[in-house]
Order: structure tokens, then C-alpha cells, then sequence
């Protein structure tokens, strides 16, 4: 089946989706706030000429270029196209996704040397919170939230209470598989219980089609049952790619990139051992798992 191109919809009267489809690996989705006059951006694209056809999605909407970008974390898929919109946008994010953005670097240059990402200098956020912020597009409140670690240690929560939406960055993959390599199983379930007393309607995932508040709870339950197999396979003296090896992944077989859970368990591995919630992992180990579970592929960038 040919892949989809990506499209902008609108969500609310103020608020749009932009989604690529299939929400696999480097296919996240950004959004789009404007009142007409004025345009909040929330998050990137992968690659240069997907961040372009971004740009050209919001003109073609009869919209103005953003004035702000919020970016929800520092992955380059949702980080790489910022330098399409700035110097003319105003990069904002918690302060240590600037930090991390600036240490990754090109990071998925390293992981997938075959893609064609182009011309895509890291542009960090020069504007950064801790704890919370308000920005106004109009008279369109859009508060920015930090949930603490659960994708990654820099996550950032995207909500227009006047207008029901929120935008989650990567706490939320639809119909795919969530991703903790970066981040905390504990602190993403802590996450969902943030995104549940927001009390929006629409939710516009990190990767996936637009959906409602029943996506929090298809994402518990896997990131409960992560956390009953890593037990088990943690008393028995398991490694997570001998534990991910042995486990019927049941209702959860059909997400995307059902590879993950060998990454999350290697997380939930950390948090048993007592590690911080997002200590850093090896990446060398665990994307060679993943590739294991993967029949031996490396995971494929779809962008």
C-alpha cells in the first residue's frame, strides 16, 4: 500500500492537525494555532523538504507564518525542521529539551545515514520554562506544561483549554508502540494522568491520527503490561532482549514498531535497578536489540 501524504486538518475553529501518516519512525505530527492573523507552530518535521511541505500546508491555509514554535521534546523529528521557520519564529521549550536538543545533535544522522534529512542545522529554543507557561495566539491561551520525565526528560504538554485541545508530543503514539528509551515508565504513566485532568477532547498524538481521551487509556495498558513483564523477567535473571524474546505481545502485537518493546523494557530494567527516572541508556545496545526483535533489521526511518 502506497504511503500517504501528509495533511493539515482542522481540529477546532483555531487549532489544526498536521499529520504523516503512517506515524512509524520520523513521521510525528505537529500543529498548527491561529486566530488569522497570528500562528503558534507546535513542533517540526524530520527532514527538510517534510518541513517545507509544513511551511507550504500552512500558507496554503491562508495562515500566516508562525511567529512561535514550541517544540515537545528534543528528538529530531519533531526538532530538525526548525531552522525552515527561524529566525522568523521564536523556538520556546522546557529548558531541558534545549539542553538535550544541543547534546543529541544530529543524532538521527547516526542512526539512519541513508536518509536524505538535508539541510537541517540544530536550532535549539532560546526561550525555555521549568515548570509551566502561557502564551497567547490572539486570544488563544496555549499553556505549555512540563509533566516531568516520561518520553524523555524534556517533555512538553500543549494545551488550549478554550478550545478542547491538546498536543502531546510523544506521551502519546496512536496505534503505535510509546518509546521510554529516553524517558521513564513511571513518570509516562504519571504523564497520563496530567493529560486525563486536562479534560480535552481532541488529542492530537505525537505520531498517528487525531483522536479523543481513549488513547489514554490504550496507552496504559501497555505501559502497564511493560511493567508486569519486566518483573517477571527481572526475578527470573532475564535480559530485557531474553524477557522482550519470551513475551506474547497479545492485543499488543499489532502497534507499530512492536520492536519497542525490547527498548522499554530495557527502561523498565533501569527503573528496577533504581536508576533516575531518564538515566541515560546505551543506545549501541539497545537499538542492536531492537533489530534482534526486529528479525534481524535494523528499525527502518520512514521519512
Amino acid at each position: 500500500m502506497p504511503a500517504m501524504d501528509p495533511y493539515l486538518v482542522r481540529v477546532t475553529p483555531q487549532a489544526y492537525a498536521y499529520v504523516q501518516p503512517d506515524g512509524g519512525w520520523c513521521l510525528n505530527n505537529a500543529g498548527v494555532v491561529s486566530d488569522g492573523s497570528t500562528t503558534l507552530l507546535v513542533d517540526t518535521a524530520a527532514t527538510e523538504r517534510r518541513a517545507k511541505a509544513l511551511r507550504e500546508a500552512v500558507l496554503a491555509q491562508g495562515l500566516p507564518l508562525p511567529r512561535t514554535l514550541v517544540n515537545t521534546h528534543h528528538h529530531g523529528d519533531h526538532t530538525y525542521g526548525n531552522s525552515v521557520f527561524a529566525p522568523d519564529a521564536t523556538v520556546v521549550a522546557h529548558e531541558t529539551c534545549r539542553s538535550q536538543q544541543i547534546a543529541a545533535g544530529h543524532q538521527l544522522h547516526l542512526v539512519w545515514p541513508g536518509t536524505e534529512f538535508g539541510e537541517v542545522p540544530v536550532v535549539a529554543p532560546t526561550v525555555t520554562y521549568s515548570d509551566a507557561m502561557t502564551l497567547y495566539v490572539g486570544d488563544v491561551e496555549v499553556r505549555v506544561l512540563h509533566p516531568g520525565a516520561a518520553h524523555t526528560a524534556g517533555d512538553s504538554i500543549v494545551h488550549l483549554p478554550g478550545e478542547g485541545v491538546v498536543f502531546t508530543g510523544d506521551l502519546v503514539f496512536a496505534g503505535g508502540t510509546p518509546f521510554l528509551f529516553n524517558g521513564s515508565l513511571a513518570g509516562s504513566l504519571r504523564a497520563l494522568g496530567i493529560l486525563r485532568s486536562l479534560g480535552a477532547d481532541v488529542v492530537v498524538p505525537g505520531h498517528g491520527p487525531v483522536t479523543d481521551p481513549s488513547v489514554y487509556d490504550a496507552t496504559e495498558r501497555y505501559l502497564r503490561f511493560v511493567g508486569e513483564v519486566a518483573r517477571a523477567g527481572y526475578a527470573k535473571g532475564l535480559s530485557p532482549l531474553e524477557t522482550a524474546s519470551s513475551t506474547d505481545l497479545g492485543e499488543f502485537a499489532a502497534l507499530r514498531e512492536s520492536e519497542r518493546i525490547v527498548a522499554n523494557l530495557h527502561r523498565a530494567y533501569a527503573e528496577l535497578d533504581g536508576l533516575a527516572e531518564a538515566a541515560e541508556l546505551d543506545p549501541l545496545e539497545v537499538f542492536g536489540d531492537m533489530a534482534t526483535v526486529n528479525g534481524g533489521q535494523p528499525v527502518a526511518c520512514h521519512a
